[in-house]
């Protein structure tokens, strides 16, 4: 790779570079394999599917920015979404905030149990999250008692919600779930790139043990990172019941590998320190692509889909791993020879500055 492409762009705005590219090579292929695949339809469908996954998603990066996980995000979204289910069915004039509120506060009690279990417990991640994927799954198989929830009794609002257009441009629509989504993106991002919270979480995980000796305050951060990850489950809670509607106790099982997928895929790297928010967001994007493109050309079934799935992580973390670190060290190597020579443009010292 050249200097002068080094000098333009960021190691993390190469990897979403070079991201949506792959996606716009496989919009392509499939153009070519699948009859009537650029349409207004294929965009509708692709469009009202990875929404959940990319909300989930966001909460997940804060995450695994701190070089933690989080396992559970599959059954926190089957939980809520049972319970709203429930609840709005029992309750129909409910108002709409009110029931979102709920839902996402259910979330931050989840995730605060996660939290405080890693944080303060100091119990590993992956140890914790997948001893609570477990508890939540047979909290709601317990308290579900094989009942399952139908639509029966939704109020119209909430029936209407997944297809809700904002705007419609011919055959192309833009959805209410698609603005939420790429809403809550993009608060990720700017909590991420300006806020000072944002900036611990990439500390933290770059280096737990220079942030200890700095003081930041890492057990509070992390826990945090939990509350937020659960509550943006519990909003993804709300978009599962709301898109499916009939809800079982297996609502939601399966979901933590899309979302870690397409963490991972989106270039946050798994050890913590690097990553954002439309990384994320392409990672959930080429998933969704994936998955109803091949629906479509070979209807492949839910197995193959977690196969090709846990293909794309392996992948994703290799590449991370080797390629990006290579260009991560490049891109030092050229940083340096530039501040070198412009120390030497000042007449300053070669040494002077570090």
């Amino acid at each position: 790779m050249s200097d002068a492409i080094l000098r333009r762009i960021r190691p993390s705005q190469l990897r979403e570079l070079v991201l949506l590219l792959v996606i716009v090579a496989m919009i392509a292929f499939f153009a070519f394999q699948v009859d009537g695949y650029l349409t207004g339809r294929t965009f509708n469908r692709i469009t009202t599917d990875f929404p959940i996954i990319a909300v989930v998603a966001v909460g997940q990066v804060l995450v695994v920015l701190t070089r933690n996980i989080d396992l559970s995000v599959g059954s926190q979204v089957g939980l809520v979404a049972w319970a709203l289910g429930r609840l709005i069915g029992e309750v129909p004039d409910l108002n709409p905030l009110v029931l979102v509120a709920l839902g996402v506060g259910m979330g931050m009690i989840l995730g605060a149990i996660n939290g405080f279990i890693v944080a303060y417990g100091r119990v590993p991640a992956i140890i914790t999250t997948l001893a609570t994927l477990a508890i939540y799954r047979s909290f709601l198989i317990t308290v579900a008692e094989a009942q399952t929830v139908t639509t029966r009794g939704f109020p119209d609002w909430l029936l209407g919600f997944p297809s809700t257009n904002l705007l419609q441009l011919g055959d192309f629509d833009i959805r209410l779930v698609f603005i939420v989504t790429l809403a809550v993106v993009a608060i990720g991002q700017f909590v991420l790139s300006y806020l000072p919270y944002g900036r611990r979480l990439y500390a933290i995980g770059s280096n737990p043990d220079a942030a200890r000796v700095a003081g930041l305050p890492m057990q509070r951060d992390v826990f945090l990172a939990f509350v937020a990850c659960g509550a943006l489950a519990g909003l993804g809670g709300f978009m599962f019941m709301a898109k499916f509607g009939t809800i079982t106790v297996i609502a939601g099982l399966g979901l933590e590998l899309s979302v870690v997928a397409a963490v991972v895929v989106g270039g946050v790297n798994i050890f913590g320190g690097s990553g954002s928010m439309a990384g994320a967001l392409l990672g959930a994007i080429l998933i969704s692509i994936l998955e109803q493109s091949l629906r479509r050309w070979i209807g492949i079934s839910d197995f193959m889909r977690d196969f090709l799935t846990g293909v794309l992580i392996l992948v994703a973390v290799a590449s991370d791993k080797v390629v990006m670190g290579r260009v991560q060290e490049a891109w030092i190597r050229v940083k340096r020879r530039d501040d070198a020579a412009a120390r030497v443009a000042r007449g300053e010292p070669r040494g002077a500055g570090g």
